[in-house]
């Protein structure tokens, strides 16, 4: 490098010094002065085994140690001796030992300030002999890396017995349009070091390998985020990824179990701000301040040439300061000098304005009176908006608000409901200003699609016992002897019994005479009987035990009945609506029911029993979808003495979804296990008998309802995202 490229920053922040204290002493009424009391004779550079020695020889001794700082970037150490001249004749020194590569001496007013310019900021110690100043550098510990990079080490490297490797690299964009940088690790120890170097992000995964697959370069660029490619390579046993930002942007990294995320997020340039950033606090490099009663002007200098800021200080300026601050960011030791002296700040670009607080505060109502007086000077003009989807009377109404009007005095607004048009007469600035609100406000309704699907399930069993057992003795009723029959149906209460064969048939064996027919009463003493299920019967069994001469007989019937029914019902509503505009679809039935009026007559009135879909979604910001919703699913029940009845099955709520999402709003479970039993007392309790004197009856339900909603944003050409 060019020796007097080295020195002509310190040189110029020397002179620039110089030239600003002798101005501020005329402006005060001050005389430069004449002459200082010491000065600096001789200045040498001396090695000490492996350290510097800086020592200054002065007229006379110094009173008191000499005020200094730092600069952490480039490394300096500047210090300032007081009513002391610059006796060397020569103001640069080109030194190249150790860490000291050259040295500065500029005299301002009567104080002298030496500036040395390091490698890199490194400790030092400070010793007064008589008229001897000794600075001495202490050598950098055995090992370390000189002019190393300013590196985080986000997670620190632990041993591991099994080799640790990257298995993927994802990249998402964010719903606020954040780059999202996703690396899959083998294990969750990895060590992990990230550092911006230049206009890139660096980050080294360490005793890392990398996949074949995983050695690419991404383009994301057409993610529309900060992030424009992201490089992936080995380098020796570590990983290392590139990732290149575009514009202003700042980074935050995070890790979960084997997961680690970094997310790059555009920062939104704010020329009132010192330092960029979305994060609150002080974010300036640091640097270190050492000052006895210096002047604020030569303060604010310094800063302007740490930061590389333009500093316009207003000429109401001055006063000395006295400060010390170490390791102090840049922006706070700045707010911090402004506080002290009553001063503020504007900021714009890389300009920085400083005044007092009441000169800015006069300078800009100043400005806002003049471009005041300006607007009223102003030549109206007249623009036609032609409206797509606001009304234009509505519009006009809120243009023209007495309370919060757009237009300025000058201003006139007509609106044309035929066309959809307004006109609009006011001078060009409030016209851009209501051109811009205009191409916000008329635009078109955003669309969603509102799917609601209602599943309706149920798992049903019955089985019904039962039995009838009966006796009869009709033996003075039956005339005649001999074989006869018995005939009796599942509902039988009778038994019709034929008289003897014996003088009906001649000895030729031909039928002579009409049998007789006697009705016989049968005697049922249990009767318990399966009962039907939805309408459906029972099946029996009936066997009959007689005496030969059908004059006495027992009946026995046993009935049963089992059920088993599995079922789905599947409704799914779809509605489309406009962003915030309550939609309804319904479909279903009307049923009739009579009611008494109050003069006593009858009329006829309809009650719904419908599927109804109620919803008013809401887009937010993010992209989710916030639905204010209300199903009905009724449905015709069984019929009453006093009407129909209505099955009813209803919910209401207000939930937030992801756009094309799907969730679950309700449901409802119900699981019905019933057992009923008929007996004869005693005898119904008797083993394998007592079925014979009951009946039993066992049923089992299970019902279930869900409703599931998925909505969907829908573009402008109608079509689901």
């Amino acid at each position: 490098m060019n020796p007097l490229a080295k020195i002509a920053g310190p040189l110029a922040l020397g002179l620039a010094l110089a030239c600003l204290a002798t101005l501020a002493g005329a402006q005060n009424g001050q005389p430069a002065p004449v002459a200082a009391q010491n000065s600096i004779e001789s200045l040498q550079v001396s090695r000490n085994g492996a350290n510097t020695i800086v020592k200054l020889m002065l007229k006379r001794p110094l009173e008191a140690s000499p005020g200094s700082f730092s600069i952490a970037s480039p490394a300096r150490l500047a210090f300032d001796f007081p009513a002391t001249d610059n006796g060397l004749g020569r103001t640069s020194q080109q030194v190249n030992e150790g860490e000291l590569r050259s040295l500065n001496i500029v005299q301002v007013g009567d104080r002298t300030r030496l500036v040395l310019n390091l490698k890199k900021t490194m400790p030092f110690e400070t010793r007064q002999e008589g008229q001897a100043f000794y600075i001495s550098f202490a050598a950098p510990a055995a090992g370390e890396v000189k002019d190393a990079p300013l590196v985080a080490h986000f997670a620190e490297v632990k041993p591991q017995e099994v080799a640790q490797s990257l298995r993927e690299v994802s990249f998402h964009r964010g719903n606020n349009s954040e780059a999202r940088v996703v690396v899959d690790l083998s294990d969750p120890n990895v060590g992990i070091d990230i550092r911006q170097q230049g206009a890139k992000l660096v980050v080294d995964f360490k005793k890392t390998s990398l996949p074949e697959k995983l050695r690419r370069r991404l383009d994301v660029t057409d993610f529309a985020t900060p992030v424009s490619s992201i490089d992936t390579s080995a380098q020796g046993e570590n990983v290392r990824m590139v990732i290149t930002p575009q514009g202003l942007w700042e980074y935050n990294a995070y890790q979960s179990d084997n997961q680690f995320v970094i997310e790059v997020k555009a920062v939104v340039p704010d020329p009132n701000k010192l330092v960029q950033g979305s994060r609150g606090g002080y974010h300036g490099e640091k640097l270190s301040l050492n000052f006895q009663n210096v002047e604020v002007r030569a303060v604010l200098q310094v800063i302007a040439d740490f930061t590389n800021l333009n500093i316009i200080t207003s000429d109401t300026v001055g006063g000395n300061l006295t400060l010390r601050l170490k390791d102090v960011p840049w922006d706070q030791a700045l707010d911090i000098i402004l506080q002290a002296k009553g001063l503020d700040m504007r900021k714009n670009g890389n300009v920085i304005i400083i005044a007092p607080r009441e000169e800015l505060a006069a300078r800009e109502k100043a400005m806002l009176e003049s471009k005041q007086q300006i607007a009223n000077l102003e030549l109206p003009q007249t623009e036609t908006f032609a409206l797509n989807y606001q009304k234009a009377d509505l519009l006009k109404n809120t243009l023209s608000d007495k309370n919060n009007s757009m237009l300025s005095k000058q201003g006139a607004i007509i609106s044309d409901a035929e066309s959809n048009t307004l006109f609009v007469q006011d001078i060009p600035s409030r016209l851009e200003k209501i051109r811009e609100f205009i191409r916000k406000v008329d635009v078109g309704a955003r669309q969603v699609l509102i799917e609601a699907r209602i599943v309706e399930a149920d798992d049903g069993f019955s089985q019904n016992l039962g039995a009838r057992l009966s006796y009869n003795d009709a033996s003075g009723t039956i005339p005649g002897a001999g074989v006869g029959s018995s005939v009796l149906g599942s509902n039988s209460t009778f038994a019709t019994v034929s008289g003897s064969l014996q003088g009906l048939v001649d000895t030729t064996g031909q039928v002579t005479g009409t049998p007789t027919v006697t009705a016989v009463n049968n005697t049922q003493f249990v009767n318990m009987p399966a009962s039907a299920i939805n309408g459906v019967a029972p099946g029996s069994f009936a066997i009959s035990l007689f005496k030969s001469g059908l004059s006495k007989f027992i009946n026995l019937e046993l009935s049963a009945l089992e059920s088993d029914t599995r079922g789905k019902v599947i409704s799914s509503p779809r509605v489309v609506t406009a962003d915030k505009v309550k939609a309804i679809i319904e479909q279903g039935t009307q049923i009739p029911y009579q009611q008494s009026t109050s003069s006593g007559a009858t009329s006829v009135s309809f009650v719904k029993a419908s599927l109804i879909l109620q919803v008013t979604p809401q887009i937010t910001p993010s992209g989710a979808i916030i639905l204010d919703l209300e199903v009905n699913n009724d449905s015709q029940g069984v019929t009453l003495p006093a009407g129909v009845a209505i099955n009813t099955k209803h919910i209401k709520t207000k939930v937030s979804v992801e756009n094309g999402g799907t969730v679950m709003i309700g449901g409802i479970f119900m699981d019905t296990e019933r057992d009923d039993a008929s007996k004869v007392p005693l005898l119904g309790d008797l083993p394998v008998l007592g079925y014979l004197f009951k009946t039993t009856s066992r049923t089992s339900a299970k019902t279930e309802l869900m409703i599931f909603v998925t909505p969907r944003v829908m573009d402008d050409r109608l079509t689901v995202k």
